[in-house]
């Protein structure tokens, strides 16, 4: 193995940690995560803007978790819950929030994953705009509950490229994390 979840979290949980999460993601949890951030925004000094926006790409970063993540299956280790994902926010400065989930995927999506969020992020507002447009009247929903739209909406609330990795974990497994900055 060379990915260790236990240091991969550890190091991105430093810094000035707004949330950190790791274990299985539910809808419980989606809803809770939801009403704690939107509290400790409200009691901090955010201005409505800035809290609408990470609220939005908060939502649309845990369904995508919730709805895309791989159960646990054989060569992942014991301990983690069934549905593993990780959740960070953070303070990046004084004016930026990093979001940051992951999660494992298996190998044969590294490409599909990278072609998709690689596409997105060479697309000017105005061809973002028309590529939401275009899934939003043209797209059927998938058995997972979107039709594409949730990276597409990151993209045009944020106005800025997302990051993101590929971890090899084992011979299936790859370790996937995105990374938006609001």
């Amino acid at each position: 193995m060379s990915f260790n979840i236990n240091e991969y979290y550890t190091d991105i949980s430093k810094g000035d940690v707004l949330l950190a999460y790791k274990g299985s993601i539910t809808s419980a949890l989606i809803n809770e995560v939801l009403e704690a951030v939107e509290e400790k925004l409200e009691r901090g000094s955010e201005e409505g803007k800035t809290r609408k926006k990470l609220y939005n790409v908060l939502v649309e970063s845990l369904q995508n978790l919730y709805h895309h993540i791989e159960e646990r299956h054989d060569g992942i280790e014991e301990q983690l819950d069934p549905k593993f994902g990780i959740l960070v926010i953070e303070k990046a400065n004084d004016h930026e929030y990093k979001v940051t989930t992951g999660n494992f995927v298996v190998s044969s999506k590294t490409k599909f994953l990278k072609e998709k969020i690689d596409k997105i992020n060479a697309l000017t507002k105005d061809e973002l705009k028309d590529m939401y447009k275009f899934i939003l009247n043209h797209q059927k929903i998938s058995a997972k509950g979107g039709g594409g739209l949730g990276l597409v909406d990151i993209a045009r609330k944020t106005g800025k490229k997302m990051i993101y990795n590929f971890y090899p974990y084992n011979d299936k497994y790859v370790f996937f994390d995105l990374t938006i900055l609001v």
